[in-house]
């Protein structure tokens, strides 16, 4: 396993990562809904998980996590204290671990390479979410941010991610709204 960077996260509290680390979560999970139901990259990605498909991103110990399911042809959260067991787990070893993923300083799949990530299931699904979770990036992320975030940047063209990105957090705002 590669050796955490010495950049700024060395800085910062333990408790402030997981904090960040646990709104990230909880930002990702709205976000990835809301793409899963408006982005045609996403849904086409989600469309080939089966129905009823559940995955869960954590950290260990495994008190932050969030756990989706396909659902209707879409992504809907599940509840924190669901007990089922997931189809598909990507759990990090580490707050810090994740805190370098979601602080845009190491892409998924450089986290995985580097042995920061244990995945525990169906590994081409695996994929299939990663891809959906690069997607979501590319498109609700400015571009300098979003290539740190994901491997390979695609050709996007701005009216285009302005379109889909536009779609994506109206449509996050609607969910949030009706969830009220």
């Amino acid at each position: 396993m590669l050796p955490i960077k010495k950049g700024f996260e060395a800085d910062i509290d333990y408790d402030y990562q997981r904090l960040y680390v646990s709104g990230m979560m909880k930002l990702i999970s709205q976000m990835l809904k809301a793409g899963s139901q408006v982005d045609d990259v996403i849904k086409a990605e989600v469309a080939e998980m089966p129905e009823g498909f559940v995955f869960r991103m954590a950290v260990t110990p495994g008190t932050l996590k969030l756990t989706m399911k396909k659902q209707d042809g879409r992504l809907v959260d599940l509840p924190a204290d669901y007990t089922g067991k997931p189809d598909l787990t990507m759990t990090f070893k580490h707050v810090t671990f994740a805190f370098l993923v979601f602080s845009f300083q190491e892409h998924t799949a450089q986290a995985y390479a580097n042995e920061r990530i244990i995945l525990d299931g169906n590994v081409p699904m695996s994929m299939k979410v990663v891809r959906s979770l690069n997607r979501l990036q590319t498109v609700i992320l400015p571009k300098i941010v979003a290539k740190k975030a994901v491997k390979t940047y695609p050709d996007l063209a701005l009216v285009q991610k302005l379109q889909v990105t536009t779609k994506t957090y109206g449509q996050f705002l609607l969910n949030l709204v009706k969830e009220r």
